[in-house]
């Protein structure tokens, strides 16, 4: 089969996948099993990645980033996809959080923790979801409320990518409660205000190495300079303009966990024998391995549309939604499928398919689920 290469890419993108490679197999494929038991990276993984230049490849370099582009992020992506890691958050921290302090934040703001996010000082993280609030944004019940030049913010978030080791937070609040969408802002938090408490790390049926935690705000003071914005009640809006490209990282990441996923069953059907021949040979593993070839091809050709279109402003939010859902859809079906070729092998958690099936499956619900993708769709037919 004549080899893909997807159209975006170029030769500053090859020696960045060639770095993002070697940092993966070095710093995180070795200690895999360590970060599915202690339920988190090292802390160290992030100096490491900014001492070579891996964190905030898509941030102006005035601010300490690379001054990339979104393909830069989605090689690095692909990357860690291609070893089947889904412990280190840099996705969230990278391509979500430093894009909401570089689109919305003050130049102080900027220059304040960009360059800490750049060179892996400051994790950061973003808390949206709550306790009783999934994708309905609009009805988060976190509060900040104006007390002289200060917000003081009360509320709890759950299901926090990098919750445990964020030394910064974007956190959903509601400044005005009598408004839906309109009474919607995003504040900063530090992780060392008092008042604010990260609780237990989540015990998820997949991607188990990630840090993912409960975090509670008990009257934590912040100043009214840590708006995100001009002004009160841009939260929704700001949230919408950022959550197309989320959306984008994740169907990135189901494409690049199925062909990675299509490789490695291809390669166990021709080295496993059953009835005196490779099961490869069987044309029942010939044709479910065809399926899943043209389903990744596909899916690739799609995203690599999208990711095309992203870099130049013109992806839509319809367009991404239709990319999320499909994607994340195929993904699992994909999984599905070889992770039955491998038989009884292929449920054991020493087998990567394994642990990809189960990391995936999350992919369908967080960002706004597939069932809202839909719904967006929708509006526009």
């Amino acid at each position: 089969m004549t080899a893909y290469r997807s159209s975006w890419l170029d030769d500053d993108l090859d020696a960045v996948r060639e770095l993002a490679r070697s940092f993966c197999e070095k710093e995180i494929k070795p200690h895999a099993e360590r970060f599915i038991d202690q339920h988190h990276v090292d802390r160290e993984l992030w100096n490491k990645a900014g001492e070579l230049g891996l964190l905030c490849m898509s941030i102006p370099e005035e601010f300490g980033g690379g001054g990339g582009t979104f393909a830069h992020e989605a090689v690095l992506m692909e990357e860690q996809a291609r070893i089947g890691d889904t412990s280190w958050g840099q996705s969230v921290h990278n391509a979500i959080a430093a894009h909401y302090i570089n689109s919305y934040g003050t130049d102080e703001q900027k220059r304040q923790w960009l360059p800490r996010m750049a060179s892996g000082e400051t994790v950061a993280a973003i808390a949206m979801t709550e306790p009783g609030t999934g994708s309905d944004l609009q009805a988060v019940r976190t509060k900040a409320v104006r007390d002289g030049d200060e917000y003081v913010v009360n509320g709890s978030k759950t299901f926090i990518t990098n919750g445990a080791q964020a030394g910064l937070i974007i956190v959903v609040v509601k400044t005005d409660t009598s408004e839906g969408a309109s009474g919607i802002s995003l504040v900063l938090v530090e992780a060392d205000r008092p008042g604010f408490r990260c609780g237990r790390l989540l015990d998820k049926v997949g991607q188990r190495g990630q840090d993912t935690a409960e975090l509670s705000f008990e009257d934590v003071r912040i100043p009214t300079s840590n708006l995100l914005g001009t002004e009160e009640g841009q939260g929704f809006i700001q949230l919408m303009q950022q959550l197309p490209q989320e959306r984008l990282i994740i169907a990135v990441g189901s494409v690049a966990g199925m062909e990675e996923a299509l490789a490695q069953t291809i390669a166990y059907t021709k080295d496993r024998h059953a009835f005196g021949r490779p099961i490869f040979g069987f044309q029942n593993t010939k044709f479910k391995l065809a399926e899943v070839a043209t389903e990744a091809r596909i899916a690739r050709v799609f995203i690599d549309d999208c990711v095309s279109r992203h870099i130049r402003g013109e992806l839509d939010i319809t367009t991404v939604a239709m990319a999320k859902w499909w994607t994340t859809d195929r993904a699992m079906v994909a999984l599905d499928e070889c992770l039955q070729l491998y038989g009884g092998y292929g449920y054991m958690t020493e087998y990567p398919i394994a642990r990809a099936w189960a990391d995936n499956r999350v992919q369908k619900i967080y960002a706004g689920t597939n069932e809202i993708m839909k719904e967006i769709i929708a509006r526009s037919l």
